[in-house]
């Protein structure tokens, strides 16, 4: 008999990976003579496919659960997708334009048309791509976050936790993409160094000949000014304590304050306060009952309140290139200097520099619900591995802010308050109930009403996703969450801790009443040899599926994984060839995936 002396993976991997969906191998159900093994899957964005990245959450995902069914227990994965307001809002925009459609031109529902025929057609792939590499997923359970029993669930949760006076709707500031006309939370905002220019910039003192210089590298903000700062024990500037400086090019005067927060060896020990559009601005301002001068429109434009005709209308950068211009030849610009700077830039839309912008938004209070999730981390009812993540996951948790839960978008959950035309607002599960709320409050109430046109922020239902796979919050004595529930283990990487894992906790003790799951394994970061993240977008990471049709998935989970030790950056060697696939991982890859003895899928998972 000849014996083949080179293995195909493909044949074996597909073969008996049907056969295992066929027979139904990996689904799970309820069963009080076995011990519960739950996993669900970081819901990866129905924009998404397969990276390496992926590839590695899923092989350890896939390696807890399969040990836990030869362990005799009854293990569920629970796969799903994430609707991804931006991300996949930029995408269907994009697609409407390859077509010659503007989205303010159709108007929001048919826009939603288009985004869910948009979702229905690629929102599966990366789906199918992960059952390539093997994931023994229980796919019955397969759920979307905007499906409509997890929609309810996200409404029901909004409702109550503004009837427990946790939500709320203010101006402040905010993370603004001027691009996806936005806001955005802190997570959201990619910090590069760049190089720019330090202007420094004479304002007139009032009633002196004096002039008082600031550095600033975003000039064309002088016009939102609304105070000059220093330093009280600063002796340069002791003689202008409560006296007023001029704004160049505006017959507006604005005071000179002091403030400890100064730092008096910086710059010109002067700070120009604006508190539109700079956070530390606005923290300063509130403390000084300063007035909040709002210059730019949503698109990054200048508006009226700029003072200058000229800069109505004109993008921010090109005014800024403008005024550094015009403040030389007025005689303001006293000298610029190379700079080089920390810039937020939008993570949806990689070009483009995010602005701080006070906005009126929707808010979720966090003091109180950040409390249990801390403290039983910190006693290890929920672990952490590697336990080092403690300490950063307690400084966030100490120190947690407000979150700014709305986005001015058409595709996620519409946020359920309802408006009459006088602005008053109702929040309510539906049209009718927000409709008779207003009749209770006024039985001569016969106007019109009008939902809020915001989305709330994906992460307000991700962050349910333990609980709302199992229909808990609608069903809390379900018999799938009362078997399922807690979780067991959570992968993940360390870079969404705030943006998901925090919030989690802070659901599930809200909700349950306990954590929603026992253990979280952070991951290592998968970077190119520059050290970034791998990416499509970049173009730096190889193709998962190229890799697994030239190596066999289980010769490429091997190889990842024994080139990735818990949260330690993974570095490919060499560039990725555009011509074909560049095999970057260790050799043992392809040495995996050689035998079938110790790696193949029949006996290997």
């Amino acid at each position: 008999m000849e014996i083949a002396k080179t293995y195909d993976p493909t044949a074996v991997e597909d073969k008996w990976y049907a056969y295992w969906l066929k027979h139904k191998l990996f689904a799970a159900k309820p069963n009080p003579a076995k011990e519960p093994y739950c996993v669900v899957i970081p819901p990866p964005n129905v924009t998404g496919q397969l990276h390496m990245g992926h590839m590695l959450n899923n092989t350890i995902q896939d390696i807890l659960v399969r040990r836990a069914r030869m362990q005799g227990k009854e293990a569920c994965w629970v796969p799903g997708t994430d609707h991804a307001s931006i991300a996949t809002e930029a995408k269907v925009v994009g697609m409407l334009r390859e077509k010659g459609i503007e989205k303010k031109d159709i108007g929001r529902e048919k826009f939603l048309e288009y985004a869910w025929e948009w979702k229905e057609k690629y929102g599966g792939i990366i789906l199918d791509q992960l059952k390539k590499l093997g994931a023994s997923c229980d796919w019955d359970r397969t759920r979307f976050t905007m499906e409509p029993s997890l929609s309810e669930a996200v409404i029901q949760v909004f409702v109550d936790l503004y009837n427990k006076g946790l939500i709320y709707r203010a101006y402040r500031m905010v993370n603004w993409d001027p691009k996806g006309k936005t806001a955005l939370s802190d997570e959201e905002v990619i910090y590069r160094e760049v190089s720019s220019r330090l202007f420094f910039i004479k304002y007139e003192v009032v009633g002196s000949p004096k002039f008082l210089t600031i550095a600033t590298t975003r000039p064309e903000t002088i016009l939102a000014d609304t105070a000059i700062c220093v330093n009280p024990n600063d002796e340069r500037y002791k003689s202008l304590h409560g006296g007023k400086v001029r704004i160049p090019f505006l017959n507006r005067e604005i005071p000179i304050i002091t403030d400890e927060y100064v730092t008096m060896d910086f710059g010109t020990g002067a700070l120009k306060v604006t508190p539109a559009h700079d956070l530390n601005d606005y923290e300063l301002g509130k403390k000084h009952n300063l007035p909040v001068i709002d210059i730019l429109n949503d698109d990054g434009t200048l508006n009226e309140k700029c003072g200058v005709a000229a800069y109505v209308g004109k993008d921010r950068f090109a005014v800024r290139k403008q005024i550094a211009k015009d403040l030389d030849e007025a005689g303001f610009l006293e000298k610029t200097e190379d700079y080089k700077s920390n810039v937020g830039y939008s993570e949806r839309n990689p070009d483009t520099v995010v602005e701080p912008k006070v906005s009126l938004q929707w808010w979720l209070k966090m003091d109180e619900l950040a409390k249990p999730a801390l403290e039983n981390v910190l006693n290890n009812t929920i672990q952490f591995h590697p336990a080092r993540f403690k300490n950063l996951y307690r400084n966030w948790m100490e120190n947690i802010r407000d979150w700014c839960i709305s986005r001015q978008l058409w595709w996620g959950h519409r946020i359920p308050a309802w408006y009459d035309d006088q602005g008053n607002y109702v929040v309510a599960r539906n049209h009718d109930e927000a409709l008779e709320k207003f009749r209770t409050q006024n039985s001569e109430f016969r106007g019109e009403i009008r939902q809020d046109e915001d989305v709330l922020d994906t992460w307000f239902s991700s962050w349910l996703w333990p609980i709302s796979v199992f229909d808990g919050i609608q069903n809390p004595d379900g018999e799938d969450v009362n078997y399922f529930y807690p979780t067991n283990d959570l992968v993940t990487g360390p870079d969404i801790i705030f943006f998901w894992v925090a919030r989690m906790i802070m659901s599930g003790y809200e909700y349950r009443g306990r954590e929603p799951f026992r253990n979280v394994y952070f991951t290592g970061i998968i970077r190119d040899q520059y050290g970034r993240k791998m990416s499509k977008q970049l173009g730096n990471s190889p193709d998962p599926l190229g890799l697994i049709g030239r190596y066999g998935a289980d010769g490429v989970r091997t190889g990842l994984l024994f080139s990735s030790p818990a949260n330690q950056t993974t570095r490919r060697k060499s560039p990725v060839s555009s011509r074909k696939t560049t095999c970057w991982l260790p050799s043992c890859v392809s040495r995996a995936g050689t035998s079938t003895t110790r790696f193949g899928m029949r006996s290997g998972w």
